[in-house]
């Protein structure tokens, strides 16, 4: 057995449990994957995009249904270490790997305002078409269950706002083209655990305000709210997956007001009704 065999048989026996299982589940629950999709799997390099692109190979091979996967990887500026980091893992992984350019690094970094913001808009902009230059109708991003939760909190304090990251949509510049998460519910606890137990060294972040040391404000903010995820793990180990559902189960009741697009509600507005 190679190595690229014992990291998959370790998804499905080992971390069945806390991996497979649950990356089953968000495809079945949220319908992520239809017969004859053809899915642009977008690796960035890093544990997340890794193990999506292998729990998505391994489905491919026993579903009950056929569906097409490409496996994209964007060159948005890496240096040369970074890219053949990627590069050897693909290879040991047994991912056949496309790469394209998009010196999107060029561009942000002369931005002084929000680049995470526009360098992840940008990124996905060139997936999508670059995707669907390949015939794909979806991109495959590697956001995890803590990508969700530590959104909805940054939106209720930050952003005044309940707002979610969801687990597909429809995009609004490529039409026809779809965006999903299947590791949607997969923790990323459990990614952390499989890199470890499989001794596999990923990208952590490769763009280059990483590499200067320069904290962005956006970054710094999500690791706020991780930081905060944990310690309310600490107090009750079931209020990450509360945070999660809470999305899922709003009671129009006992809202004071909502918004869908240009529609904007109140509860005054039949209040006395």
């Amino acid at each position: 057995m190679n190595k690229a065999e014992e990291v998959e048989r370790s998804i499905i026996k080992k971390f069945r449990k806390d991996i497979w299982i649950k990356f089953i589940a968000g495809i079945k629950d949220y319908e992520l994957i239809k017969p004859n999709d053809n899915i642009a799997v977008c690796i960035s390099g890093g544990k997340d995009s890794f193990l999506m692109a292998k729990c998505l190979q391994h489905l491919q091979k026993y579903s009950d249904f056929p569906f097409g996967l490409k496996f994209l990887v964007m060159d948005p500026g890496y240096n040369n270490e970074n890219r053949n980091l990627i590069i050897e893992n693909a290879k040991m992984l047994d991912i056949p790997i496309q790469i394209f350019e998009a010196r999107i690094f060029n561009y942000v970094e002369k931005v002084d305002k929000s680049p995470c913001y526009l360098c992840a808009r940008m990124r996905r902009g060139y997936l999508y078409k670059y995707a669907r230059e390949l015939s794909c109708n979806k991109i495959a991003l590697g956001h995890h269950f803590d990508d969700v939760i530590e959104t909805i909190l940054m939106s209720m304090i930050y952003g005044a706002e309940i707002r979610t990251m969801m687990p597909k949509l429809h995009s609004t510049n490529y039409q026809g083209m779809e965006l999903i998460r299947p590791l949607y519910m997969v923790k990323e606890a459990s990614i952390i655990k499989w890199k470890n137990y499989n001794n596999l060294n990923f990208l952590r972040c490769a763009c280059r305000f990483t590499e200067n040391s320069i904290e962005n404000e956006g970054t710094s903010k999500r690791k706020e709210m991780k930081e905060l995820i944990n310690k309310f793990r600490k107090i009750n180990s079931n209020i990450d997956m509360n945070i999660f559902r809470s999305v899922e189960n709003v009671n129009l009741n006992t809202i004071v007001g909502y918004h869908n697009e240009d529609y904007k509600y109140n509860f005054l507005d039949d209040y006395n009704k």
